[in-house]
């Protein structure tokens, strides 16, 4: 197994999971296990094999627990299904209960989803049910394609598939307590590129967060708003403003545009967009050109079983994604192998130090992004046991310059000599000039229209 540089006790979740199975099979073939997690729309499954009860209920629940947490965070879900066996469901359903060791993500879930979490146990195995939605690709008419940044927010008037205008300005929606202020820098965005066609034929958004039904649900641009207060008025702000226009408006997931973007380049489906910057976002692109209605919050799905595994802040877990393709995980490994930054440096600034070094051919730096391509290049495995995947768009600050060069090279290797029947997985970095209107043109191809509203 090739180990990261610094960080040789990183424990892939893919050669874990491997491992485990093998095990198990030494006990009668192992014992067959599904996991479901189930929304209103949709049920997904990953059936495994577990050593039998009693056997080695502890190793079970390691590596079952770890499985739910990839499907929740990857598909979403209110309902935690368990068939196959008992004392797994049992020691799940203490793990997601109030108080328990996952009871941030039951609260993330059950307010996602508007009920209460559960944990179940399933007398027959679960059926998978598709709830993929065809969206994007609608070029015709006059259409708003709007991307609401963390920092900026970007607007683009396109005309039968041609940007015919567009801006970026800065904005501060984290730091704001006032909704009102988030209402009306959207609203004055979709007016300015209004002005620049006959008529608006339909809205398309793509924004940081979750979205159920256009609705807000989780979203970190509306950081310091009191939801107690506000959560209505928020959760309806993208269809109030549409509404205004008269039109039909369709809100994505930003890491899903992304990926809508890409596949509307590429001309296929099955595209995972993951953008490396100050957390992991991505998004993703079935074969059929739709979403799935999945969450693909990666940030917080499992990458690293081992002792030491990095442990993200928010959530409390360890091992999971935004530790590991960031500018976090970029920062850690640095100091792992020793480096000190200057005092008083952001996060941001330190990933910059270590890019202006990878410029330089400094060993160094370029062995921090070696890293992280290693990390790669045992994740995509993993992430391949939940989606159908054939493109990777790989994308934000972390993937800049050399260093981004040597993270694909990196993955690549990694592939080819321990995963070479997934060595064919084409890794591609946008050009960002491009990447910018290509995801100005997906945001708003994203509704399907009938007709406009005159704007002139």
């Amino acid at each position: 197994m090739k180990k990261p540089t610094f960080d040789p006790e990183f424990y892939p979740m893919i050669s874990a999971f491997e491992t485990y199975e093998r095990e198990a099979k030494t006990f009668g073939q192992g014992n067959p296990v599904i996991l479901s997690v189930e929304r209103g729309d949709g049920c997904d499954v990953f059936p495994f094999l577990a050593f039998p009860d009693g056997v080695d209920d502890a190793k079970n629940f390691r590596m079952a627990e770890r499985i739910a947490k990839s499907l929740l965070w990857v598909c979403g879900g209110y309902r935690l299904g368990v068939y196959g066996s008992t004392e797994i469901y049992r020691r799940l359903k203490n793990a997601y209960r109030v108080g328990g060791t996952r009871a941030f993500d039951s609260e993330f879930m059950g307010g996602v989803y508007e009920r209460p979490f559960e944990v179940v146990l399933l007398e027959s195995p679960p059926t998978p049910r598709s709830a993929s939605r065809k969206v994007g690709g609608h070029l015709e008419g006059c259409r708003i394609g709007f991307d609401a940044g963390g920092s900026d927010r970007k607007v683009s008037a396109v005309i039968d598939g041609k940007v015919v205008y567009s801006e970026e300005v800065i904005w501060y929606p984290k730091t704001e307590e006032d909704p009102h202020y988030h209402y009306g820098e959207i609203r004055t965005a979709m007016k300015t590129a209004a002005s620049a066609m006959p008529r608006v034929d339909g809205i398309g958004i793509s924004s940081a967060g979750v979205y159920v039904d256009n609705k807000i649900m989780v979203s970190s641009l509306f950081l310091k708003v009191d939801r107690a207060k506000y959560g209505e008025y928020v959760k309806q702000m993208y269809l109030n403003i549409a509404s205004e226009f008269g039109v039909p408006v369709t809100v994505a997931n930003d890491g899903d545009v992304t990926a809508l973007a890409g596949s509307l380049e590429l001309g296929e489906g099955r595209v995972l967009g993951i953008a490396m910057g100050t957390s992991e976002a991505a998004g993703y692109i079935n074969a059929e050109g739709g979403l799935n209605g999945w969450l693909s919050e990666l940030a917080f799905a499992p990458v690293d079983l081992g002792e030491h595994a990095a442990r993200d802040e928010w959530s409390g877990d360890f091992g999971v994604g935004c530790k590991y393709f960031s500018q976090d995980g970029a920062i850690k490994l640095a100091e792992r192998g020793g480096y000190s930054f200057r005092e008083g440096l952001t996060p941001a600034e330190k990933l910059k130090e270590l890019q202006s070094l990878a410029e330089k051919e400094d060993a160094f730096a370029l062995t921090v992004f070696e890293d992280i391509g290693i990390y790669l290049g045992y994740t995509l495995p993993w992430y391949a046991k939940f989606y159908d995947m054939k493109h990777v768009l790989l994308l934000g600050r972390v993937m800049s310059g050399k260093g981004g060069d040597r993270i694909v090279k990196a993955a690549k290797e990694v592939l080819a000599e321990l995963f070479p029947s997934l060595s064919g997985f084409d890794l591609c970095t946008p050009d960002e000039k491009n990447r910018r209107v290509g995801q100005s043109i997906a945001a708003a191809s994203l509704p399907k229209c009938e007709g406009g509203k005159e704007t002139r």
